[in-house]
């Protein structure tokens, strides 16, 4: 096992307490961070990469039928293994907002596509709940169960306000256990139904929970009634019978003092590593267990421990999340010091030996507990634009559904399109770039020529480009030329349009005299005729 310390490249305060790190498609995926987002990102989710000890992020854009998304915290999110045909896929039920409102919202988050240029986009949709629907609460845990061929949510624990009518002044904002009851949901209708179990008589948050099959373990816990960790562990097993299910559940003995660890799975069986979390208000648990789960129950092991930095060792507080099958993602705050531009230290703690055979992710780890809910600021626009492309534009690119994603392709500067050089005047530095739109993120906006072999990139700064131009470009699928190859904004697909020109008609004086003249039937004009003669 390694510790590595990890140098924040960009947006390392987007990283806070509660937030939750995703595995989707090869893909680290970071969602829950401090402050509202704001239209460059509007969902609030990030891509997260490692390399070369350093941590760079990078927003994650949304398809158009997506519903939106806030930036919650210690949520219960649950990772769905492709089944039935449909793809991998993450739920996200409650959590606590910016703004320290509680949610009861279900959302399922999937992978829309993956363009040409590497760029992942999502799908956010929100599932409606019906019958016994939980109340809005954070730090609970749901786990998914596999009973007779079917397949159900179970949702378990957190905590919420206190009820309307509990409610006074003083205790306005005061949190307390959720029932400790089970909800068991189905996703194909929504259906809910509550359970009640003798076993589980205290309401508990913060915990871990483990699923296999049609068993799920509730590990730990930390419980406000008492204001204790106790070594819980309760053993929850679930029968999908044709009519109403089943739940039956059995204490165990053999349970962990903790609240708010971090697991990851790091076997090609149900093997997971504990780190992290909370023996007490003052002392963080710094032992590291590994859990196996098996036919004949649960197994705990102790596992060496990371030689630990003297940051992390005297820390108050620590959060973080599973970053992959055997790595987690940690960080201890700075506890003030002004020599530390960062908020955090980071680490990434990787449990990988070569031995062991990869599988696919397992359940993530819960968020951290945060119990420090100070006013958001929000948060600055930041994205790297992407113009779109037709894939034979793109060298090496294929869109072929059995072409495995490489996080080196997308490095390689070759195969995105992004130049260091785009042109023989450019004046940008890597080592020396500073920020020159507000849409930037981590690497100058460019924008694609169409001309020549292939086609080249050029940095949107080198075209002299206002900001306002550059966003209204990089809406849609069209091509352009630079400077070097007929100017911009040019249109290659669309011909220019004819503007008729307007017929000028002379305006009449306003003094000019004119004869008055009458406008006169014939009867008339031959009455006055005779008149007069």
């Amino acid at each position: 096992m390694t510790l590595q310390p990890l140098t924040p490249v960009n947006c390392a305060g987007l990283l806070q307490p509660g937030c939750s790190l995703l595995q989707l498609d090869g893909e680290v995926l970071l969602f829950g961070q401090k402050g509202w987002p704001k239209r460059s990102c509007p969902t609030g989710v990030f891509g997260v990469r490692f390399k070369h000890g350093e941590m760079k992020l990078r927003a994650i854009s949304f398809s158009n039928d997506s519903c939106y998304l806030p930036p919650l915290r210690c949520p219960a999110v649950c990772r769905l293994d492709p089944y039935d045909g449909l793809p991998e896929s993450y739920l996200i039920h409650g959590g606590r907002t910016p703004n320290n409102e509680i949610s009861s919202s279900l959302y399922l988050l999937t992978m829309d596509s993956r363009g040409c240029n590497r760029k992942l986009t999502l799908c956010c949709t929100e599932k409606e709940l019906v019958a016994e629907v939980p109340g809005p609460r954070y730090g609970h845990t749901m786990s998914m169960v596999q009973s007779r061929g079917k397949t159900a949510c179970v949702l378990f624990g957190g905590r919420s306000y206190m009820p309307s009518g509990e409610r006074t002044t003083e205790s306005w904002n005061s949190v307390v256990d959720c029932p400790p009851q089970v909800f068991l949901f189905d996703l194909e209708f929504g259906c809910c139904s509550a359970h009640t179990l003798p076993e589980l008589s205290d309401g508990q948050s913060f915990h871990l929970a483990l699923a296999r099959e049609d068993c799920v373990y509730f590990i730990g816990g930390h419980s406000l009634a008492s204001d204790s960790r106790p070594p819980r562990l309760f053993c929850l097993h679930v029968e999908l019978l044709q009519g109403s299910p089943l739940l039956s559940c059995e204490t165990l003995d053999n349970g962990l003092s903790i609240s708010s660890a971090i697991f990851t799975r790091t076997g090609p069986t149900h093997r997971y590593i504990i780190l992290g979390g909370y023996q007490s208000d003052s002392q963080k648990r710094m032992e590291c267990t590994t859990v196996i789960l098996d036919e004949k129950g649960i197994h705990f092991d102790p596992v060496e421990t990371p030689k630990w930095t003297p940051d992390i060792i005297h820390s108050r507080t620590w959060f973080g999340g599973s970053s992959g099958e055997g790595g987690i993602l940690l960080a201890v705050p700075t506890e003030g010091r002004p020599s530390q531009q960062d908020m955090h230290y980071f680490y990434q703690v990787n449990f990988q030996t070569e031995g062991e055979t990869r599988e696919e992710d397992g359940t993530l780890a819960c968020s951290q507990e945060s119990t420090d809910y100070d006013d958001s600021t929000p948060l600055e626009d930041s994205e790297e634009l992407y113009f779109g492309r037709e894939p034979h534009e793109l060298d090496g690119s294929s869109d072929g559904e059995g072409e495995a994603y490489n996080e080196e392709d997308e490095e390689d500067e070759s195969q995105t399109g992004y130049w260091i050089k785009c042109c023989l005047g450019c004046q940008l530095d890597p080592n020396t770039w500073e920020p020159y739109y507000s849409t930037e993120l981590h690497r100058p906006a460019m924008i694609f020529c169409s001309r020549g072999e292939g086609g080249h990139w050029v940095h949107a700064k080198c075209m002299e480009l206002s900001e306002t131009l550059l966003l209204k470009l990089s809406q849609g699928n069209k091509k352009y030329f630079c400077l070097d190859h007929g100017g911009l904004p040019y249109q290659e697909m669309t011909p220019p349009r004819h503007i008729i020109p307007l017929k000028r008609i002379t305006m009449k004086a306003k003094d000019k005299k004119r004869p008055l003249t009458i406008k006169m039937s014939p009867a008339k004009k031959s009455f006055f005729r005779r008149l007069f003669d």
